[in-house]
């Protein structure tokens, strides 16, 4: 027999489609099923994301130094080394996307929890049960559109580093020999600089995400 914890992650790794297709209410719905309410699945994701962004961040690292190490080549297989940067940069891409698709999730849970919560506070009685709700409310927004803003300031600064990545594989790709790493060189230390501000924003936007989970786990509205 099938355990319910089986089940569940069977639910939570066809999330992504249900939402492509629309049907957020059907997923919600099954997730209910085995306790799940939206915002324990809005702190799932916020955690998720925490790891999605240091893998990220270790992974641009690595991807940058693979390209520092072949635009120094002193020898050796090119092909090798370019191999092994393009896989590093083609990991490095894997991650923005995987980092660009959890955003969205967190910023569609979010917006459906807090129009849920909304309703909940329309239908209390308790003016004092009910202002404190919406100061949670309140609260817990600004938390999330203060963590979907770093975010995306992070995405904003990574896209134009992996971009670069690309460009530089693709025209290592196109001309593998040692004039064309050398002529390289002199973009090593602009794409140097954009990591290191990136590795800051993705540190920030992690920071974020622990105030926005503790926002979420205070006391239910």
């Amino acid at each position: 027999m099938i355990s319910r914890r089986w089940v569940l992650r069977g639910v939570v790794a066809v999330a992504p489609l249900i939402v492509l297709v629309g049907c957020t209410s059907s997923y919600y719905k099954a997730m209910k099923t085995f306790g799940k309410e939206k915002r324990d699945i809005l702190v799932s994701r916020v955690k998720d994301s925490k790891k999605d962004q240091q893998q990220a961040k270790e992974q641009i690292k690595t991807t940058m130094e693979s390209f520092q190490e072949l635009t120094g080549f002193q020898g050796g297989s090119l092909e090798k080394n370019y191999k092994k940067l393009n896989g590093e940069y083609e990991k490095a891409a894997d991650s923005a996307q995987k980092l660009h698709n959890r955003i969205d999730s967190i910023d569609q849970v979010s917006n459906d929890l807090f129009k849920e919560w909304q309703k909940e506070i329309d239908g209390m009685e308790n003016k004092k049960l009910k202002a404190q709700s919406a100061l949670m409310l309140r609260q817990s927004r600004l938390s999330e559109a203060g963590y979907i803003k770093s975010m995306r300031q992070t995405e904003a600064r990574m896209t134009p580093v992996i971009t670069a990545f690309r460009d530089q594989v693709t025209f290592l790709k196109h001309n593998l020999n040692a004039r064309a790493i050398g002529s390289l060189k002199g973009t090593s230390a602009q794409m140097s600089t954009d990591v290191d501000v990136l590795m800051v924003s993705l540190d920030a936007s992690i920071a974020q995400a622990d105030a926005l989970i503790a926002s979420l786990n205070a006391d239910q509205p």
